[in-house]
């Protein structure tokens, strides 16, 4: 099976793509810090760097036939996401990118498709866009399946739920997949053998701590013996001293009230800022993780990318690029791979 990853970001979908066997051929990405990044790790595919409206199917290139295609992606879904709630209608642009995504498909008519957004897209306007969404597929002839999905449940050490659509022309009935985790994996298993940082760490590739302490680590390390991307937001000393007040668990509501004397109304910070992990759960969403100030469980810093690519379960052979504020980016709007992979192992194997 081949696979056409829209709107692809760094790739996140593209790897989970590749572990279940899908050859990925082509991938759309406007912004040029994450086409550096999918480039790098994404060896033989064609990078279309280019707004997707300006794409067409003749930029994919000419496809082989004999073997079944898949198109996948998730338009930008921040008009979508529940934190959003200034734009998050049918006034923001970027909610009615999805039609480019629905254009491409009607183009090229894949046998199979996955579309994915926050799950916010079932709210915004009550459901009119997922609304617009499915009929607008099953418009084409594709047969649906839909849900939502918490990462946590497959594997992934992150308590982050996203809707999936799955489509077949082929009229075969897919369902969703089911969950493989019974015990979640946590964020001990998943960053506890990385190397201890300071503050503002900016040494990219870093040995190990030591061997793996699980399962998950030993997956995402695989035969390595150090990795990238251990670099850390410089916070200023007044922020590392308002850590130091933060249990596992906790948050800003745990940093005394005269540290906190820049916010006008600090009642107003919701429950992630200042967020310190707790080493035995899965993480909290890692979406924008540097603006929130998530903090290390045990550390008084923010996290590295790399902790944070963990977190996500991108492997550590995957490496970010730009400045750190774009990888930060990067990782945060990623697809998990292992969550992607649950999706389309159920394709692959009907």
């Amino acid at each position: 099976m081949i696979g056409i990853d829209l709107f692809s970001g760094a790739g996140g979908m593209s790897v989970g793509a590749g572990w279940s066997g899908i050859k990925v051929i082509a991938a759309v990405e406007a912004d040029h810090h994450a086409t550096a990044t999918y480039s790098h790790n994404h060896k033989g595919g064609k990078v279309l760097a280019k707004d997707i409206k300006d794409v067409k199917v003749s930029d994919f290139g000419v496809r082989d036939k004999s073997e079944p295609l898949i198109m996948f992606g998730g338009p930008p879904c921040q008009g979508f996401s529940t934190s959003n709630q200034r734009t998050r209608s049918s006034a923001n642009p970027l909610n009615w990118l999805y039609r480019e995504y629905v254009r491409l498909v009607a183009e090229v008519l894949p046998e199979w498709l996955v579309f994915e957004n926050v799950r916010g897209l079932l709210e915004t306007e009550n459901g009119v866009f997922l609304e617009y969404v499915i009929k607008d597929l099953k418009g084409l002839g594709y047969n649906l399946s839909w849900d939502v999905l918490n990462a946590k449940d497959f594997g992934v050490p992150q308590d982050r739920s996203r809707l999936f659509i799955i489509g077949s022309l082929t009229n075969v009935n897919v369902k969703m997949p089911t969950p493989k985790t019974r015990t979640p994996i946590t964020v001990k298993d998943a960053i506890s053998d990385l190397p201890k940082l300071k503050n503002g760490a900016s040494e990219n590739t870093l040995l190990y701590r030591g061997d793996p302490n699980s399962d998950y680590a030993k997956k995402l390390r695989g035969r390595l013996t150090k990795t990238s991307n251990h670099i850390v937001t410089r916070n200023a000393s007044y922020i590392i001293e308002r850590y130091g007040y933060i249990p596992q668990g906790g948050n800003w509501e745990n940093i005394p009230e005269h540290l906190m004397d820049n916010y006008t109304d600090r009642s107003r910070c919701h429950t992630g800022i200042y967020y310190r992990l707790k080493y035995s759960e899965p993480s909290v969403v890692i979406g924008n993780f540097r603006k929130n100030m998530v903090v290390h469980p045990t550390q008084n810093r923010g996290l590295s990318v790399r902790e944070a690519a963990r977190l996500q379960s991108f492997p550590d052979w995957f490496e970010f690029k730009g400045s750190i504020g774009f990888q930060q980016q990067q990782v945060g709007n990623a697809v998990p791979p292992l969550l992607a992979q649950a999706v389309f192992d159920v394709i692959v194997n009907s």
